[in-house]
């Protein structure tokens, strides 16, 4: 499919955040050690983080879907 410019922003932006997801959901998995070694406070914003992205990735993909 061809977008608009506007509207190819909105999914290349929609696929470096899934991109970025990925990469953030790998980290924040209980067998990382790293992640597991990170203090609760800082461990819970990660989580939280991640969520968000989560729903930001899901309005993006909702905007994609109504072009």
């Amino acid at each position: 499919m061809t977008y608009a410019p506007h509207q190819q922003r909105v999914v290349d932006e929609k696929a470096e955040l899934d991109a970025k997801i990925g990469k953030l959901a790998a980290f924040v998995h209980p067998s990382n050690a790293i992640f597991q070694d990170l203090p609760n406070a800082e461990a819970g914003r990660l989580v939280y983080q991640l969520s968000i992205m989560n729903e930001y990735s899901e309005v993006l993909g909702q905007r994609i879907a109504n072009f």
